[in-house]
């Protein structure tokens, strides 16, 4: 009987060792195909944070021109006073 429980556990090692192993391979095939992953998204980060300070200057000069537009436009407006009209009473226009 024990050299049945030994001849087991010696199969059972021999079957379970190539699995750890292949289930540890693929842990780090997983592993480095992350890492490539994440490379590739810390650089479409950098890339992206360079767009968006491109389009916040952009911006900031867009908005300078309007405010400029706007001091020009502002002086050529006309005051809008109201007219003064004489007052008519209702019996004299009846």
């Amino acid at each position: 009987m024990r050299k049945n429980t030994i001849a087991s556990l010696v199969l059972a090692l021999a079957v379970g060792l190539p699995m750890i192993a292949c289930q540890d391979t693929k842990a780090r095939q997983e592993n480095e195909q992350l890492k490539t992953r994440v490379a590739e998204l810390e650089k479409e980060n950098t890339d992206l944070q360079s767009h968006v300070d491109g389009l916040t200057k952009d911006n900031a000069a867009l908005a300078a021109e309007n405010e400029k537009l706007k001091a020009e436009l502002a002086p050529k407006k006309k005051s809008a006073k109201g007219k003064h009209r004489k007052r008519t009473s209702k019996a004299a226009t009846s």
